[in-house]
Formats: C-alpha cells, sequence, structure tokens
C-alpha cells in the first residue's frame, strides 16, 4: 500500500488575522451604523452569502488541488433554469429538485472531463463552460421567468427560524460544512486533495490517483452549484438564465481571502468560512452606509487583490524571519 504524504501545514497565521479583522470589521459596523447590529441585518448577511459558503465549500477542493472553476455560477444558472422549465411543464417540485442537482453534477462531471481526460487547462475549460452553460440556460428559458414555487419551498429559501436571524438553509450549509472540513482534515481523501496542490509529481509516486480524484472534485463541486442553484431559486422564488451572475468572483475572492493557496496545496474550512463572513459583512456595511454598487464592485476587486497577494507576502515575511534566525 503506498504511503500518502503527510498533510501540508496550512497558515494558522492568515487564518488567524482573517477571523480577527471579521470581527473588528462587525464592531467598527456596529459602532458606525445603528442598523448594523441587528437580527435582520445578521439574517440579511448570511442569507446573501449562504450560495456563496455552499460552492466554496467545495470550491476549496479544486482550489486546493491547484485548479479553478469559473463556470459555478454559469452552472447555478443552468440548474435553476432547469428547475424552473420541468416545474412548469408538470414535474413534481421533488422531481424538479433532482433534475436541478443531477444538472449540476453532470456540469461538474463534464468540466472534470475535458481537464483530466483531455488534458486540457481548468483556466480555460472554465471560461468556455461558463459561456456555454449560461448559452444553454438562455436555450431553456430564452427571456422567460419562472416564479411561481410552493410556499414551503420558497419559504424555506428566504425565511428565518421565528424571529431569529437564523435562516431556514442555514442548519443544510452548516451539515455541508461540518462534512466537507470533516473530510479535508481527517481523511486520506483530504490529505491527498492537498498532496497534490502541494505537488502533482510527489503525489502520482505516492500511488494517488490523480485523475481519478480531480474528477471526484470537479463533480463535486458541480453539485454543489446545482444545491446553490435550488437554493437561489427559492430564495429570490425566480427561475432564470442570468441567476447568479458574476458569483464565481465573489467565491473565488472569498475562498482566497480565507487563505486558500491559489497556487493549491494549502486551506482550511474554518478559513473559508471566515472568509466569506468578512466578505458578507463588508458588502452588508458598505451597502447601511449606502456605498453605490460601482464602488462595492470596486471594493470586491481590491479583496481579490489582497487575498492572492496577503498570504503570499506574509509567507515570504515568515520565510525571511526563519532565514535571520537560522543565521543568528
Amino acid at each position: 500500500m503506498a504511503i500518502l504524504p503527510k498533510a501540508i501545514p496550512v497558515r494558522k497565521t492568515w487564518d488567524t488575522a482573517i477571523i480577527v479583522l471579521l470581527v473588528v470589521v462587525i464592531l467598527l459596523a456596529s459602532l458606525t451604523n445603528e442598523l448594523f447590529f441587528t437580527a435582520l441585518n445578521f439574517s440579511y448577511i448570511f442569507s446573501n452569502t449562504s450560495e456563496i459558503m455552499i460552492i466554496g465549500a467545495a470550491m476549496l477542493f479544486l482550489i486546493s488541488l491547484g485548479e479553478i472553476d469559473l463556470s459555478v455560477a454559469s452552472i447555478l444558472a443552468l440548474s435553476s433554469s432547469m428547475l424552473g422549465w420541468s416545474y412548469v411543464r408538470g414535474a413534481p417540485i421533488w422531481l424538479a429538485i433532482l433534475i436541478c442537482l443531477v444538472v449540476g453534477t453532470l456540469c461538474g462531471f463534464i468540466n472534470g472531463f475535458l481537464v483530466t481526460k483531455l488534458g486540457l487547462g481548468s483556466l480555460a475549460v472554465t471560461i468556455g463552460t461558463l459561456a456555454l452553460y449560461r448559452g444553454v440556460a438562455n436555450g431553456i428559458l430564452n427571456e422567460n421567468t419562472v416564479n411561481e414555487f410552493p410556499e414551503f419551498w420558497t419559504s424555506f429559501g428566504f425565511d428565518t427560524f421565528g424571529t431569529t436571524f437564523m435562516p431556514k438553509t442555514l442548519p443544510m450549509i452548516i451539515i455541508f460544512l461540518i462534512f466537507f472540513g470533516f473530510l479535508l482534515h481527517r481523511t486520506p481523501f483530504g490529505r491527498r486533495t492537498l498532496a497534490i496542490g502541494q505537488s502533482p509529481e510527489a503525489a502520482k509516486f505516492a500511488g494517488i490517483n490523480i485523475v481519478r480524484h480531480k474528477m471526484i472534485v470537479f463533480t463535486f463541486t458541480g453539485f454543489m452549484s446545482g444545491v446553490a442553484g435550488m437554493v437561489y431559486t427559492f430564495r429570490f422564488s425566480t427561475a432564470q438564465a442570468d441567476n447568479g451572475v458574476g458569483l464565481e468572483l465573489l467565491v473565488i475572492s472569498a475562498i482566497l481571502l480565507g487563505g486558500v493557496s491559489i497556487f493549491g496545496g494549502i486551506g482550511t474550512i474554518w478559513g473559508v468560512v471566515a472568509g466569506v463572513l468578512l466578505a458578507g459583512t463588508v458588502e452588508s456595511w458598505l451597502t447601511l452606509e449606502e456605498i453605490t454598487a460601482q464602488w462595492r464592485t470596486i471594493f470586491t476587486g481590491i479583496l481579490l487583490l489582497i487575498s492572492v497577494a496577503g498570504p503570499v507576502l506574509v509567507n515570504k515575511n515568515k520565510q525571511r524571519r526563519e532565514r535571520k534566525a537560522l543565521k543568528s
């Protein structure tokens, strides 16, 4: 039996800094805007980040492998469109949801097949499928919108538990986070993921089937994008082809902000959670301060740059201190 490489150490310093920054932002926002620290606003934060958190839980594995998927928002839209299309044509809601999830899973599988079996780069492939899946969604619904769904499911999408700030989707999201966190940090699958991202050649020599592993992760990501498509559809009570436009950049920026290395091999589930909540908290704060959408988009771009450059600079600084310590 092949011996797996040891799990790659994570950058705990960056993870801790993001968690501290999240607390600081919450305190500052609470002091500067009386509407921020309310149950209603926290409900909005959790709801608005739900799809990002769902997709991010799987995208964490993909980026840790050194791959990327820019088509996740288009998969969300196609899954959502298929849910609405099948429901208005007489399918029971449970079957429409199943179709939504199957479509998402199939899209992820196609991405994985093109990358692993044909040897194409994931960036190029998913740029192509980003347009392809969105185009198929447009072909299915044209410019039509489906917005009549059973009340139980629309309530699940946007309502909260009683008078609390907890959305009804939160328990499902927590279960997914626990599952993916356990998978990454406590199982051989997670160790293989980080090992492949750190050094594909070493992982191959260790006996890891890289092609199969990447296929599984791409398919997982597609499935979770389908789940996000279902949640998005019921949260807005809308199935249409332009659902989730631009969501892929929010997912990637939040994940990288949480300390996941864009080069692969490093990542934690708690870092991703902190990164998503930080991005959502800042977005809510800027909205309450009546900052325009254009400036919020600019800030998202800045966050993306910080999330890519920050961990690299922290790591270089750490290595410089270690070299000085060895010389002294």
